[in-house]
C-alpha cells in the first residue's frame, strides 16, 4: 500500500453523541455488519492503517432541519483536520431560497461538494424535488449521489443519467461504480455521460470476479473513478485490499487511487 499516495473519496462522519446510533440505523438499512462506529477518530485509526491521507466526509439530511446542524459539523472537522474535504448536505423539502443560502454559506465554509442519497431521504434523482436543488446549485458544486439499488425505485442508474444529460454543465458522481446492486445496468445506462464520475466504494466485496470489475472501469473509463471505502460500513484496509485484486495497471491504480480526485476537486 506504501506505494501509492490514497485519497478516500466516500465517507460519512457523524457527531460523537449519536455516532453510534446512526452507524447502526445504517446497518439496520443495508443488513450489513457496521467495521466502524461512525466517528472521527475511528476513520482516522482505519485510515492511517491503510495509508489513507486525505478524506472526503459527509453525512445525510433526512429532514430540512437537520441541514444547517449537519453541515456547520462536516465544515468544523474540516477546519480541524486539514486531511478531510467537506461535502455539505441538502434536503429536497427545503425551499429554493433556503437551499440558495445554504449552497452560499457552505460554499464560503470551503465545502468542495455536496451529498445526496435518495434511499434515505425518499426522493427520485430524476424528481422535479431533485432537480429543484440542481437548478439551485448548477455547477458550483459537484454533486455525489449514492446510486443504485435494487430494493427502492429511487437511485436508478438510468434516472442519474437522465439528469447529467439534463444538465451537462453539472458534474455528477455515482457512488458504488455508479449503481449499488444494479450494476449490470452501469454500462447501458451511463452511456455519453461525460459529466458523470464514479467512486469504487461498496462494490469491490461483492465480486468474486474482479475482471467484471476491471471491465466496467475500461468501459467508463478510468479517469472516471474514485477509491472510496463507505466508511464506517467497511474497514479500509480491507477495500483497499480488494481494490488491489482488481486486474489493473500500475497507472489505472494510481490515477484512480487520488489522482483523479486531486484534479476533480483541485486539491
Amino acid at each position: 500500500m506504501g506505494q501509492y499516495t490514497i485519497f478516500d473519496s466516500h465517507a460519512h462522519i457523524y457527531p460523537q453523541k449519536i455516532a453510534v446510533k446512526a452507524a447502526s440505523s445504517v446497518g439496520s438499512f443495508y443488513s450489513a455488519y457496521m467495521a466502524g462506529d461512525g466517528t472521527v477518530e475511528t476513520l482516522l485509526a482505519f485510515g492511517k492503517e491503510a495509508g489513507i491521507s486525505k478524506y472526503v466526509v459527509h453525512s445525510v439530511a433526512t429532514s430540512p432541519h437537520q441541514v444547517l446542524s449537519i453541515n456547520r459539523f462536516i465544515a468544523e472537522n474540516c477546519k480541524e483536520h486539514p486531511e478531510f474535504i467537506g461535502f455539505m448536505t441538502l434536503h429536497q423539502d427545503m425551499t429554493e431560497q433556503e437551499i440558495a443560502d445554504e449552497v452560499d454559506v457552505c460554499i464560503k465554509n470551503g465545502i468542495k461538494g455536496v451529498k445526496l442519497h435518495p434511499d434515505f431521504q425518499k426522493f427520485a434523482i430524476n424528481s422535479p424535488e431533485g432537480q429543484k436543488i440542481y437548478n439551485v446549485v448548477g455547477d458550483r458544486l459537484p454533486i455525489l449521489f449514492h446510486t443504485g439499488d435494487k430494493r427502492y425505485n429511487y437511485s436508478s442508474p438510468y434516472y442519474l443519467a437522465e439528469m447529467a444529460k439534463k444538465y451537462p454543465k453539472m458534474r455528477f458522481i455515482g457512488a458504488h461504480f455508479g449503481g449499488y446492486s444494479c450494476w449490470e445496468q452501469v454500462v447501458d445506462a451511463y452511456k455519453g455521460c461525460d459529466n458523470v464520475w464514479y467512486d469504487t466504494s461498496s462494490t469491490t466485496g461483492f465480486f468474486d470476479d474482479k475482471e467484471f470489475l476491471a471491465r466496467l472501469i475500461h468501459t467508463l473509463g478510468a479517469e472516471k473513478f474514485f477509491f472510496g471505502t463507505d466508511y464506517p460500513m467497511w474497514n479500509a484496509s480491507k477495500e483497499v485490499e480488494l481494490f488491489l485484486y482488481i486486474p489493473l495497471t500500475e497507472k489505472e491504480r494510481e490515477i484512480i487511487f487520488s489522482t483523479n480526485l486531486k484534479e476533480f476537486l483541485n486539491i
